[in-house]
């Protein structure tokens, strides 16, 4: 209609036309540009908002610092991969605080290690797992790879299944399929990450067994203050003798450090081991024994075996644990 009535009074006036046609197509392209602007601006919002979404990364926490680290290098920038129980820390005794307890509802995906290592967050991890995915990484694990002990009197399964390196290559298998799962957008890269870190693990269990085997078979013994490598010695072929049970909530007592002590003198073992997030004084006691019946026995190095070391430290993931532990017990055996 604009165009029409223009034309009509372009008619009336020849004058008119050549004063107001430049005007008229100044604002006629304004027009153009401002509806570009908002046509353009409207994009923009809808990528930035496409691009929230693509932001969105999986929302994932682990009890153990273990886990956590298979869940980071699996995961990659595609998770929020978050830790419970840092570095020294008993899983044993550990008891969840409030601020656990809002991490772990508000994950997506809850990992834990099963088998009663966590303890009293047992029927925590149980209630969230009615509304979320709440898996355990030894879940794939069956009796020929399962390790079982006697335990107050009772004969459970032994929880440190990470001290086998095949076995938490059967963990790392369930966090790639389970984050697969919940994040199926971004599951080649969760393939393609769990390969890499899958072929690691395997250099580190050939790592593993050709070093304990550089040990002298007599001195091939294991001694730490609890019991948390059986799988160690089971798939690497050293023997291990624990002060303590699998357990650190089982007290030891004066029997089982005199029976330990006298292991020691009798079988002229050189040196035992103490454990980042177990104390020093109950193998210490075994030590002082030993020396009172004229054996000396000495501190061969600290182990990392229930949380890995503190971050920027040689232990601070699982692959660097193994390989620290692996080192220092051959180092003070051989």
């Amino acid at each position: 209609m604009a165009s029409i009535q223009t034309g009509s009074r372009n008619h009336t006036s020849g004058q008119l036309l050549m004063k107001k046609a430049p005007f008229k197509r100044w604002v006629v392209t304004m027009a153009y540009m401002l509806l570009a602007a908002a046509l353009l601006s409207g994009c923009g919002n809808d990528e930035r908002e496409a691009g929230a979404e693509e932001a969105e990364v999986l929302k994932v926490t682990s009890t153990t610092g273990m886990i956590n680290d298979i869940v980071r290098k699996i995961g990659g920038s595609d998770v929020e991969a978050t830790g419970l129980m840092g570095p020294g820390t008993d899983p044993h005794l550990y008891k969840a605080t409030q601020g656990d307890i809002k991490r772990l509802d508000e994950a997506d995906v809850i990992f834990y290690n099963g088998l009663y290592l966590e303890g009293t967050m047992g029927e925590i991890l149980e209630k969230l797992g009615e509304k979320k995915k709440v898996v355990a990484v030894s879940e794939r694990l069956n009796d020929q790879q399962l390790m079982k002990v006697s335990y107050d009197g009772e004969e459970v399964y032994d929880p440190h299944v990470w001290f086998d390196v095949e076995n938490w290559i059967s963990a790392a298998e369930v966090v790639r399929d389970t984050l697969k799962e919940a994040d199926a957008a971004h599951a080649d890269g969760y393939d393609l990450r769990a390969d890499d870190y899958i072929s690691r693990l395997k250099e580190l269990d050939q790592y593993a067994e050709e070093q304990i085997a550089s040990i002298p078979e007599s001195g091939r013994v294991l001694v730490t203050a609890h019991d948390a490598f059986g799988y160690f010695g089971q798939a690497y072929d050293i023997e291990v003798k624990g002060l303590q049970g699998i357990s650190t909530a089982s007290e030891y007592g004066s029997k089982d450090v005199s029976q330990l002590r006298d292991y020691l003198v009798e079988n002229k073992i050189k040196a035992v081991f103490v454990e980042s997030s177990v104390p020093k004084r109950a193998i210490e006691a075994v030590i002082e024994g030993a020396r009172k019946l004229g054996h000396e026995v000495s501190i061969g190095g600290e182990l990392y075996s229930d949380a890995m070391g503190e971050e920027g430290s040689e232990a601070d993931t699982y692959i660097g644990m193994v390989r620290h532990n692996v080192d220092t017990i051959v180092k003070a055996l051989q």
